[in-house]
């Protein structure tokens, strides 16, 4: 009897940039073209802005009800960010991940590293560089939303950021937005391949070497 193809586990793609890089343009371009890939929804203790919605942008919940569900371990990474608790819900992400879906992740370094020790079989990291510092700069003013003063610790940050490029995976420097996208595809490509990722493989090999 053959055996069916079978289901492989999912994985978690941890995206990670200094402000200006890309990372958002390249999140919103993989989740268009991947069907198998979502966005993780985080926890915050934040109020909801105009037209967001619970369970869809963030799960907003009081700062007991989170440090009650960071208590009970039910983050698998959280941190303060200007004063708000944010977190990365446990149980969404290992079900995603049993039912073979990929989970993709805007977070810091700090919290690529949280995942890591959370999930360190299913993390796939990808740091994103720009070209160059004088060219991230050009890329935040011809935003037009920041001050000079917000300009200047985003550049002082982008080069603390660009320190630990070591402890990820993979590193890509964003030249060309299509380039870089399709380098990302094909990270995430490879790594559903992954023999680990896939343990039906063994089941299967011996119905065809038997």
């Amino acid at each position: 009897m053959t055996q069916p193809l079978g289901r492989r586990r999912g994985l978690c793609l941890v995206l990670v940039a200094p402000s200006g890089a890309g990372k958002t343009s390249i999140s919103r371009a993989l989740l268009a073209r991947e069907a198998e890939l979502s966005l993780s929804i985080s926890a915050t203790t934040r109020a909801a802005r105009p037209g967001e919605v619970h369970g869809v942008h963030y799960f907003f919940h009081s700062i007991e009800e989170f440090l009650a569900m960071e208590a009970e371990k039910l983050f698998l990474e959280s941190a303060t960010v200007y004063g708000r608790r944010y977190g990365t819900p446990r149980a969404p992400v290992e079900a995603a991940l049993a039912e073979g879906r990929d989970v993709l992740f805007d977070v810091d370094w700090q919290g690529h590293l949280l995942l890591r020790a959370a999930m360190p079989e299913d993390v796939v990291g990808v740091f994103l560089l720009p070209p160059s510092l004088k060219e991230l700069e050009r890329r935040l003013r011809a935003r037009g939303q920041d001050s000079e003063e917000e300009i200047t610790r985003r550049m002082g940050k982008a080069q603390d950021d660009a320190s630990h490029w070591q402890e990820f995976d993979h590193v890509l420097i964003n030249t060309d937005f299509q380039d870089t996208v399709d380098s990302v595809a094909a990270i995430l490509r490879a790594a559903r391949t992954e023999r680990a990722r896939n343990p039906w493989l063994p089941g299967f090999i011996a119905d065809m070497t038997a």
